[in-house]
């Protein structure tokens, strides 16, 4: 919608009804209402009038001026939501337009090629990434014996025997974020949060938001597993203070939610009842982490970091600097609760403009910081490491956290009890 108020002539002056708010104004054409000059509410019907054309208000008869015009807000919508797109019938709409276009003006045309090619190459590299997701999924589900007792873990490559430099742990992380964070698109916040309504579930794609949202969850549970599968308390430790370590250069490069990722790891029960183990670590660096990660008072001392991230990012001078990755759990939650905490449509029936507004500001800025092109070299061996290799369930975790540190009380030993024996049973039955 235009920023602006429109034509006097439009409707009637009787309709205009202007009041100062403190130093602004607020001013009624019709059922379309306008704060200094932005529209900040409307009803759908009057807002269909101000678009749609009629005899006393029209854009512009000619055709060249018009197709301009279509070609931007087409190239507009085909940029920002590609995955519309997807559907058959949204495609044969597009083609229909091209060629109505091609009629009146070549250049035109040949922008809505352009763009077309572009649309075509965006879902088919949406559909490469979907099938290579899948694929990676089926193999770190695999579930070699090496993960089911502590003396075949022996054998079992670990992440130090992978990657032992925290910078190219934490570069390598970066390159997983940003390339899953680069296929969800905004529409995904839309489906996630708009369709209320179960009996539409079924309508719902929002697929790469949700792998996105699994990565985090695999990354925590990667963490775990590395920390409580080496039989020997020394090498436990190491891994703990490498991890620390790469969360740090993370909080250094602008990756937060790898950072709250590994946290989330070493705070998971079967780590952190490990004492013997911790006992051999320095945790003033982990603690400082913690620290920017504490969720008291609404996450302020993250906050405070994204946005310093985020002004960094704005007058960068290098690619590196550039990089701002969102604790995604909690953008999901701002957006939630911005969402469900106002009300889309105001007393009067208007669609609440000012929520959109709002909505829009949170989901643009995600949408600069998945733009950004990942400046670090690839380690293939290191990515298909964190991406494949098999990680232990929350039981397993709890089972492997007993052998390496014995139950401590009562409560411990029957849990222990019970998880092997539950365990037991699911290997007899598969």
């Amino acid at each position: 919608m235009p920023p602006t108020t429109p034509y006097a002539g439009k409707f009637n002056s009787s309709s205009a009804k202007s009041r100062l708010y403190g130093q602004g104004i607020t001013a009624s054409y019709g059922e379309m209402c306008y704060h200094d000059n932005s529209l900040v509410s409307a009803s759908l019907e009057a807002l269909i009038q101000h678009l749609v054309p009629t005899v006393d208000y029209y854009p512009d008869i000619r055709f060249r001026e018009v197709a301009p015009k279509l070609v931007q807000l087409l190239t507009e919508w085909t940029e920002t939501f590609p995955y519309d797109f997807r559907d058959e019938r949204m495609m044969r709409c597009l083609k229909d337009m091209t060629q109505h276009v091609s009629r009146g003006d070549e250049y035109s045309w040949r922008a809505m090629q352009q763009m077309t090619q572009r649309l075509i190459k965006r879902l088919s590299a949406l559909g490469q990434y979907e099938e290579a997701v899948a694929a990676l999924n089926a193999a770190a589900e695999e579930r070699p014996t090496s993960l089911k007792n502590k003396q075949a873990a022996a054998q079992r490559s670990d992440i130090l025997s992978v990657c032992d430099d925290a910078f190219i742990l934490a570069q390598q992380l970066t390159h997983i974020e940003l390339d899953r964070l680069s296929f969800i698109g905004p529409e995904e916040f839309i489906q996630t949060f708009a369709l209320k309504d179960p009996m539409e579930n079924h309508k719902r794609k929002t697929s790469n938001l949700e792998a996105y949202v699994s990565w985090f969850n695999r990354l925590s549970f990667l963490v775990a597993t590395e920390i409580c599968m080496p039989a020997k308390k020394k090498q436990r430790a190491r891994i703990i203070e490498f991890f620390i370590d790469v969360a740090q250069e993370c909080f250094n490069i602008g990756n937060f939610n790898s950072l709250m990722a590994i946290i989330t790891g070493m705070n998971m029960n079967p780590v952190s009842r490990l004492k013997k183990t911790w006992s051999k670590v320095n945790t003033d660096k982990f603690e400082i982490l913690e620290h920017q990660m504490d969720p008291s008072s609404n996450f302020s001392n993250y906050r405070t970091a994204l946005r310093g991230a985020t002004q960094r990012s704005e007058t960068a001078h290098s690619s590196q600097e550039k990089i701002v990755i969102p604790f995604f759990s909690l953008l999901i939650k701002d957006i939630y609760f911005l969402n469900e905490g106002c009300a889309s449509r105001l007393p009067n029936g208007h669609i609440n403009f000012e929520k959109l507004w709002e909505l829009a500001k949170q989901v643009s800025e995600f949408l600069v910081w998945r733009q950004v092109v990942c400046p670090f070299d690839r380690d293939r061996r290191v990515l298909q490491y964190l991406v494949t290799t098999p990680i232990l369930t929350e039981d397993e975790l709890h089972l492997a956290s007993f052998e390496s540190e014995g139950p401590e009380n009562h409560m411990e030993k029957d849990s222990r009890r019970s998880l092997r024996s539950s365990l037991l049973h699911r290997e007899n039955r598969s």
